[in-house]
């Protein structure tokens, strides 16, 4: 019996967690809560009350886990004048809303994959916002970022660490800043130029082990960066231009 008990563990480990419990009881909880969860939210006037339940708390758009990381990350976006910038955003669109560019052109997959080839233009700066854990073959798609990158312009990165497994369609990687740093490095991007940044705390990557939590200053989400829990990191790799 403690044999099979130790086989069974080892299969957890080697077994991608598709968010399915493993215990029968729990499985049926689990369900029986999305049903309730759905009936919930096709009442009349549900959206209303959300949305006046989120006014109330102070809660934003971008969750707790990314709010500091897209006020960093926008700063960013803003020093490098992007009304004079043509950007591509790969799989998302929030970029667009986010900031004024000169053009915006947006990719998703399985339309595009980045891990194939770079598409035949190139652009003052790409975007790549909670894409990389997802993809299979993050250098082979860095590498074809870097083509689609024209001399001198920028790609901006942002990926979750400390967050619990998300397949979406899969969930591969994590990266500290200096792992980042040194993958944008491989792909070609001179490390000079290329800026990281990180955000999280103790109390953020708990709340977030169970599911993704809005932002809300009612309930005094610290905001305080603790740098050994990163849970989400971020870079900006600068292309060099042609001698």
């Amino acid at each position: 019996m403690k044999l099979l008990r130790t086989a069974e563990k080892a299969m957890e480990l080697v077994t991608p967690y598709d968010g399915i419990p493993r215990n029968p009881i729990k499985r049926i909880a689990k369900r029986i809560l999305e049903l309730a969860v759905h009936l919930v939210r096709g009442v009349p006037g549900y959206d209303r009350v959300v949305r006046a339940v989120d006014t109330l708390t102070g809660a934003d758009g971008f969750g707790w886990q990314r709010k500091i990381m897209y006020e960093e990350t926008k700063r960013l976006v803003e020093q490098l004048r992007p009304e004079s910038l043509d950007a591509l955003e790969i799989s998302g669109v929030r970029w667009g809303s986010l900031v004024k560019f000169k053009s915006f052109k947006s990719v998703d997959f399985p339309e595009y994959d980045v891990c194939v080839a770079p598409l035949p233009e190139q652009f003052d700066l790409v975007i790549a916002d909670q894409v990389f854990e997802h993809l299979l073959w993050p250098y082979r798609a860095g590498k074809n970022v870097y083509e689609m990158v024209r001399p001198g312009g920028h790609f901006l990165v942002m990926t979750p660490f400390l967050v619990r497994v998300h397949a979406h369609p899969t969930d591969c990687s994590r990266w500290t800043e200096t792992g980042i740093r040194h993958l944008l490095a491989e792909c070609g991007f001179p490390v000079p130029l290329i800026r990281t940044g990180s955000w999280g705390n103790l109390s953020c990557v708990r709340a977030e082990l169970t599911r993704f939590r809005k932002y809300r200053r009612l309930f005094h989400h610290s905001l305080r960066d603790q740098h050994q829990y990163p849970i989400q990191v971020w870079a900006l790799a600068t292309k060099a231009t042609l001698p």
